[in-house]
C-alpha cells in the first residue's frame, strides 16, 4: 500500500517539482474522504537547503526518513546534470528499492536515480532538454524523450515540471484506483490524465547541417510541402540518378527523403494550428497531407496526439 511518502532534496532544488510532490502527497483531503499519506520532506545535504529560485529551506529530516518510505520522491534541481550526488543518499535510494519501495523521480531528479544504478536496464524519460546528456552519460539506460513518464516499477520517471502531476497521478490511479485519482486532480483543478506525451512541446527547429549537393533541393521541397514528390523527381531537380540523390540525401540530412519532407508537414501543420484558425481539411491541403483523415493519423504518429487535441493546448479550448 501506498501511505509513507518522502520527498528528498539537494541543494538548489527547483520549487515547483517540489510543490508538485507536496501538493498531491502532503495536502490533507480527509474532509472528502481521501487517503491522507504519511508525509515527509528529507534532505540529503544538511539541514537548511538552498533552492534554484533563491531561498532558503529550513529541513526537519535526513536521510534516516528513507528508511520507513513506500515512495521516495526525487524532485528536480539545478545543475543535476552535471554534479555529483552523496554516496550516503545514492546507497539509502538503493537499500529502499531492495526493500521493496518506489522511487519516482521528477525531470532531473532522474539523474540522482540513474547515478544509483536504479535505472540500468529500464526505460526512463526525463525533460527533452536534459534527454540526449542523460543517455550519454548513463548509456546502459533506454531514454524516451517523447513521453510524460515512465513507470518501469518500482522505478518511476517523469519528464518536466507538470508531467511530475502526472507520475504522482498515476501512481495513485494504480495503487488506490480512478475515482481517488480523479478526485484529487479535480481538487487541484488538472486533468487526471493527459493526451498524447512532451512530443508536442519539443522545440524542433529545422536542422542546419550542410548540404552541399542536395541543399537546393531541400529548399524547393520546403516551399512546395503541398505537393506529391518522388524520389526519382527529386533527383532529377538535382541532376542525379535516384539511388545517388537517396544515398547523397541520407548522408546529407541523416533521413530519407520521405521522412524529412513528412517531418516538415508535420512542423507546418503545427504551425498552422497554433496560429491561424484554418479548418482541419484546408491545413491538410496546405501541408501536403491531402484530407483531415491523413493529417490525423501523420500528427498522431509523430506526436502522439490529435491536431485538435494539440490545438486546444496551444490556442485554448474555443480554438477547437
Amino acid at each position: 500500500m501506498l501511505r509513507n511518502v518522502v520527498a528528498v532534496l539537494l541543494d538548489g532544488v527547483n520549487p515547483f517539482e517540489l510543490a508538485v510532490v507536496c501538493e498531491v502527497f502532503g495536502t490533507d483531503r480527509s474532509d472528502e474522504g481521501l487517503p491522507v499519506y504519511d508525509f515527509a520532506v528529507a534532505s540529503a545535504e544538511g539541514r537548511t537547503l538552498r533552492s534554484n529560485a533563491g531561498f532558503s529551506l529550513h529541513v526537519e529530516h535526513g536521510l534516516e526518513r528513507l528508511d520507513s518510505a513506500d515512495l521516495i520522491a526525487v524532485p528536480a534541481g539545478s545543475h543535476y546534470a552535471s554534479r555529483s550526488f552523496p554516496p550516503e543518499l545514492l546507497d539509502a535510494l538503493r537499500r529502499a528499492v531492495d526493500r521493496g519501495a518506489r522511487v519516482l523521480s521528477v525531470c532531473s531528479g532522474v539523474f540522482v536515480l540513474a547515478a544509483a544504478g536504479l535505472l540500468d536496464g529500464r526505460r526512463c524519460t526525463v525533460h527533452w532538454h536534459h534527454a540526449d546528456e542523460l543517455a550519454r552519460q548513463y548509456p546502459r539506460l533506454t531514454v524516451e524523450p517523447d513521453v510524460l513518464y515512465v513507470d518501469e516499477d518500482p522505478v518511476i520517471t517523469s519528464a518536466g515540471t507538470a508531467a511530475g502531476i502526472d507520475a504522482c497521478l498515476h501512481l495513485v490511479r494504480r495503487e488506490q484506483g480512478p475515482e481517488v485519482a480523479n478526485r484529487i486532480a479535480r481538487r487541484m483543478v488538472v486533468p487526471p490524465h493527459r493526451d498524447g506525451g512532451q512530443a508536442q512541446f519539443i522545440e524542433r527547429p529545422l536542422p542546419k547541417a550542410p548540404c552541399d549537393t542536395v541543399g537546393e533541393v531541400l529548399a524547393w521541397m520546403e516551399r512546395h510541402l503541398d505537393r506529391e514528390v518522388t524520389v526519382e523527381q527529386l533527383a532529377a531537380r538535382a541532376h542525379m540518378a535516384p539511388r545517388t540523390f537517396a544515398r547523397r540525401f541520407q548522408q546529407e540530412t541523416g533521413t530519407t527523403p520521405y521522412r524529412w519532407i513528412l517531418r516538415q508537414r508535420v512542423l507546418l501543420a503545427q504551425e498552422l494550428l497554433e496560429g491561424t484558425d484554418e479548418t482541419m481539411e484546408a491545413i491538410a491541403s496546405r501541408t501536403g497531407f491531402g484530407t483531415a483523415a491523413a493529417l490525423r493519423h501523420q500528427f498522431v504518429r509523430a506526436l502522439g496526439t490529435t491536431p485538435a487535441a494539440y490545438r486546444r493546448t496551444f490556442r485554448g479550448p474555443q480554438a477547437a
